[in-house]
């Protein structure tokens, strides 16, 4: 639910309830993961997805029923159900769904209100609701083991987004920050030139750093989620950036150059001692004919979720097996 919390809290500080349906359990092949959600408010207005299509109506007439009783349901969709063609599932996988009413008005709502203001304002949030064992208890929130012998708890977690670090602020940078920041990244900028490392270039940063870059480096708390993309191309301190990132324990680690350049760059890390460059992405980003800056965001970032999830990157067509990988 937590990827649709700004929407749904807009309706509800608006007064209205709102009936949060979460995929809590997916089986086969379905387009979307568990942790998906779609809301409908009593307001008429609907938010999120989790079939990406094939049964958002009946899910929207489970949500409607929810939002006139009160009561929360648990239901299952798929094609080896008798019904599965009626709300439009063809893909072969089976969705499970709780459907929870949320309120200011219902005191049981309290948790998962203050949930989702945590995981809006970018902090971690988690949420766990009973789905099946009980049906008096389907919808409820529970906040320990105890008590839940026979129960089935489904527990709906987000953290604190990952750190997207961009060194250079360069036109490409304008681009992939936009583009990382709407993926959920909380993106900082860092060049040591304060005409080009403004707010007004990078308003979708949640931080804009004027500092010499590997100082900044050195400083910054880094884990095992971050992002490091150096598209600064600045023969003064790139190579200190490379080799900066390389001891760190990041996700990801791109530099933007030519092969000339990279070529460049490795006999320089090698002079240092550094000759295992497996984690590093250079020339940065994926071969998908991108030219524009806005297309190399898009070829950047194609990699940094190859890399972090692990894929390969390569066409689905040329796969077999499942098309999304169970988290």
């Amino acid at each position: 639910m937590f990827e649709i919390a700004d929407r749904v809290l807009r309706e509800i500080d608006a007064g209205h309830a709102v009936v949060v349906a979460t995929a809590v359990s997916i089986t086969g092949s379905a387009p979307r993961t568990v942790g998906s959600s779609m809301a409908v408010s009593s307001s008429g207005a609907v938010a999120g997805s989790i079939s990406g299509g094939c049964v958002d109506g009946a899910l929207v007439e489970m949500c409607d029923r929810v939002l006139a009783t009160g009561r929360a349901e648990f239901a299952g969709f798929g094609f080896d159900d008798d019904a599965a063609f009626a709300v439009g599932l063809a893909c072969g996988g089976r969705i499970e769904i709780v459907a929870v009413r949320v309120s200011t008005a219902d005191a049981a709502s309290a948790p998962i209100i203050a949930a989702l203001r945590d995981a809006a304002a970018g902090r971690s949030a988690r949420v766990s609701l009973v789905t099946s064992g009980d049906p008096s208890r389907i919808g409820e929130v529970v906040t320990s083991p105890d008590g839940c012998d026979g129960l089935t708890v489904f527990t709906d977690a987000v953290e604190t987004p990952a750190t997207f670090l961009i060194f250079g602020a360069v036109e490409f940078s304008v681009a992939l920050c936009a583009a990382a920041s709407a993926l959920g990244f909380a993106v900082t900028v860092c060049d040591p030139r304060s005409t080009f490392a403004t707010r007004a270039r990078f308003p979708a940063a949640t931080e804009v750093v004027v500092e010499w870059p590997t100082d900044y480096l050195a400083r910054v708390d880094l884990d095992e989620r971050s992002v490091v993309c150096i598209l600064s191309h600045d023969d003064r301190f790139d190579v200190d950036l490379i080799a900066g990132a390389l001891a760190r324990p990041v996700a990801y680690i791109g530099a933007m150059g030519s092969r000339a350049t990279h070529a460049a760059r490795v006999e320089a890390l090698a002079d240092r001692g550094i000759h295992d460059l497996s984690r590093l992405h250079s020339p940065i980003g994926l071969d998908i004919g991108a030219s524009t800056p806005e297309e190399t965001a898009v070829s950047i970032l194609a990699e940094v979720l190859a890399a972090r999830s692990g894929a390969s990157g390569a066409e689905l067509r040329a796969r077999s097996g499942a098309i999304h990988a169970r988290r």
